[in-house]
């Protein structure tokens, strides 16, 4: 058994430096508790491209006047090209009358007429009118299905313009479905666009108890097999798209980590196992190494757990009694629900402010690495400082928190996740003025993050200056300052 093969020992402080799995700067997981939730990124859907098939709706060539018609396409397209909304509509509305489908191999018209409609959407204070440009644009939705079906083209559009411009008008699990349809018809060749809000969905769906963990198991695995393929065959502007994707979709995808029995072992050493093979002799990326692959049910006789044992047994030996002594137990067996019980026991019965910062600490660990629960891991960092003052430590935690939260309280680039630099910055700034200890840990954290906050074109761009204050939304909920990143 693991309990004889390996002593209480080395898994004491199991957590005490939950390191690498947190800190990366794509890693941002799902948090419980969060006061708001962000939209994940937005790329542009395309128009679907011209095909070799006659669309079997009007066109120019069965128009009563051709000339007429395509003399007005014409017009509108450049009246549309110039900016003249309303000129352009005009003509469009001709064309449209007689030809929908132009010339027959392109959804243009279709597409044009849209973009009219969000146009006269975004300038009317009049709610019924709104409501009528929406019911409009789903019904040209149809026609593109219709005149030009494209697999499942016309249902993501929809979805996707439900799911970011028009919430109001269906529910979140109505839009899921829609995803759902469009992925089904689709096939192995997944529209790019419906990744990140379909990924953010498949999220909230589970935890809501809507999705099964079948279902969310084959969608992780469609999820992530088209971002593979997509970054292999990605070609120019296609690949920054691709990119966005792979920057948001997988950290969201960390919520099922929380979820016993979801990944197999398989999954947990091909992420984690690199960062012991790196550091074989860190007793804290042991420990947490360990603690995923226990988590996993990796078989004691593993090899790579056999390693572990071996390196645990070796390096990090430590005993404790009492609360703590079952809190490890309970780390020992991945039961993190009842560690935490035990350590906040044991924190709560001493009266050694050293032991009950180092319990809270790693109360805060768990939340964060394993729970991926980012306000009660902050409310522990927040409780281990204040029961060992002038402590930096957990500061510089919360700073990590913070810092990789960009594909949680953004895309995972842009604008929103790149403030969420400037809170963690203060953290490790505050670490360095109460504690000279924790300098060196925090001045390494401030030097890998400031290449990640907002160039002085995006700050200037908002009427905003360095030195401003500034309040960050998401969970984090803190007044900062505005910096810009340095220029090279």
């Amino acid at each position: 058994m693991l309990a004889k093969t390996l002593r209480v020992a080395w898994l004491l402080s199991l957590l005490a430096g939950i390191a690498a799995a947190a800190c990366s700067p794509k890693t941002g997981q799902k948090t419980a508790d969060a006061p708001t939730k962000e939209q994940p990124t937005k790329p542009a859907p395309p128009t679907t491209p011209a095909s070799d098939k006659l669309s079997p709706c009007a066109n120019f060539d069965n128009a009563p006047s051709k000339d007429d018609a395509t003399t007005h396409y014409v017009l509108y397209r450049d009246f549309l090209k110039a900016g003249d909304w309303n000129q352009a509509f005009d003509y469009w509305k001709k064309v449209f009358a007689v030809a929908p489908a132009a010339d027959g191999k392109r959804n243009t018209l279709y597409m044009d007429g849209i973009r009219f409609y969000e146009h006269f959407y975004s300038q009317s204070k009049d709610s019924l009118q709104k409501e009528g440009y929406i019911d409009r644009i789903f019904e040209l939705y149809r026609g593109v299905d219709s005149c030009f079906y494209d697999g499942g083209f016309a249902t993501a559009r929809k979805a996707f313009d439900l799911f970011y411009k028009y919430p109001h008008r269906a529910s979140k699990e109505e839009v899921f479905r829609l995803f759902e349809s469009a992925i089904k018809q689709d096939g192995d060749k997944i529209r790019d666009f419906i990744i990140n809000p379909f990924t953010a969905l498949l999220v909230e769906m589970h935890e809501d108890g809507k999705v099964s963990d079948a279902d969310a198991r084959k969608y992780d695995r469609i999820i992530r097999d088209t971002i593979a393929k997509g970054l292999a065959n990605c070609k120019d502007k296609d690949c920054e798209r691709w990119k966005v994707i792979q920057d948001y979709a997988p950290a969201r995808l960390e919520y099922f980590e929380t979820v016993k029995g979801f990944y197999d072992c398989a999954y947990y050493k091909a992420k984690y196992y690199g960062e012991f093979e790196a550091n074989p002799d860190d007793c804290d990326i042991i420990r947490n190494v360990f603690s995923y692959l226990r988590w996993a049910g990796c078989s004691e006789n593993d090899a790579q757990m056999a390693s572990l044992i071996k390196k645990g047994n070796e390096l990090c030996v430590e005993r404790e009694r009492g609360p703590a002594a079952v809190a490890y137990e309970c780390l020992r067996n991945a039961d993190y629900r009842c560690a935490i019980e035990g350590l906040t026991k044991a924190a709560n019965e001493t009266n050694d402010p050293v032991q009950k910062g180092n319990y809270l600490l790693t109360v805060g660990k768990i939340y964060y690495a394993h729970l991926k629960n980012y306000p009660r891991a902050r409310q522990s960092f927040l409780q281990a400082a204040e029961a060992r003052s002038g402590w930096g430590e957990p500061y510089l935690w919360i700073g990590r928190l913070y810092a990789s939260s960009g594909p949680l309280c953004g895309p995972g680039r842009g604008w929103d996740s790149q403030i969420v630099v400037w809170p963690a910055i203060d953290k490790w700034e505050h670490a360095k003025r109460i504690d000279p200890s924790a300098a060196r840990e925090a001045n390494k954290w401030i030097a890998q993050y400031e290449q990640y906050m907002p160039d002085r074109s995006e700050v200037f761009s908002r009427l905003l200056k360095d030195g401003d204050p500034f309040f960050v939304g998401c969970w984090i909920q803190e007044r900062t300052t505005v910096r810009s990143a340095k220029t090279q």
